[in-house]
């Protein structure tokens, strides 16, 4: 199992994600969030709610120090005239003087992710952020960053990872580069509940199927980002500490990888999206 980055305390390993909410819609789903337990919240320029979540993480009033905020570089900022420009104007939006995760949300289309992954020391050495990382980076370009930048810059690449994808190749670059995995789409946008074996497990622990497929993430070494606007899903997604999957368990959801159920794709409409 790859260890979960040290930088995610034990509330942090779970963050509420916030796409594609914006408005009163956001900030009820934050405020439930919150009193459940979570301190963790991503968002994303391109998700175009910084602003929203600014808002809303101000009327928490909860201290600055319990809450973990990550945001990430749209494709467009890339470029060194917008990147730290840009990652300003997200922290204008944010209310906050810096993040706690900056990420680059996908590597470049075209030419070398050095330039990009330099950006980001910089915006870090300049007091924008406190930690940096990478999001939908494949094992090759998890390794050609490690290669730029050194173990241990980088604490986290956020990418999909749910049982019907194989994310092996992931976790070996995890294991070989030192950079965890922050995962979404855990639940393959509920594709996995079409299994009945995901519920037949959680009935052993009084947990649902959704919670399985949590656990078994986490139990990956993989950090959990979910969303959902529904006050019960919101306490469920948290609640996953409180038991622990069997080998065997494991070993049976592990064997759904083979489906390789890929969300996030170019040819899905998302043509910033990497070829795995």
């Amino acid at each position: 199992m790859t260890d979960v980055s040290p930088y995610f305390t034990k509330t942090h390993q779970r963050g509420f994600g916030t796409f594609p909410l914006f408005g009163d819609g956001l900030a009820n789903a934050v405020a439930i969030a919150a009193e459940v337990g979570y301190r963790a919240f991503d968002t994303a320029q391109i998700y175009g709610n910084e602003a929203d979540l600014g808002r809303a993480l101000a009327d928490l009033c909860l201290p600055r120090s319990e809450l973990l905020v990550t945001t990430k570089i749209e494709h467009d900022n890339m470029p060194p005239d917008r990147f730290l420009p840009s990652l300003r104007q997200s922290l204008d939006h944010l209310r906050l003087d810096r993040v706690d995760v900056l990420l680059l949300h996908f590597p470049p289309l075209d030419g070398p992710v050095e330039s990009a992954l330099d950006l980001l020391v910089e915006a870090r050495e300049r007091g924008l952020t406190t930690h940096i990382g990478v999001s939908n980076y494949t094992p090759d370009l998890m390794r050609r960053a490690c290669r730029a930048l050194g173990n241990g810059t980088l604490v986290c690449n956020q990418v999909e990872f749910h049982p019907l994808l194989d994310g092996r190749p992931l976790l070996d670059a995890a294991a070989e580069t030192g950079i965890p995995l922050v995962g979404f789409c855990t639940v393959a946008r509920g594709a996995v509940f079409k299994h009945q074996v995901f519920a037949e497990i959680g009935a052993v622990y009084s947990k649902s199927a959704g919670q399985v497929v949590l656990r078994w993430a986490l139990q990956k070494g993989v950090a959990l980002t979910t969303m959902s606007t529904k006050q019960d899903n919101i306490a469920l997604n948290f609640n996953i500490m409180d038991f622990t999957l069997s080998a065997a368990e494991m070993v049976t959801i592990d064997a759904f990888q083979v489906a390789n159920h890929r969300i996030i794709t170019r040819e899905g409409g998302v043509p910033w999206a990497p070829q795995w």
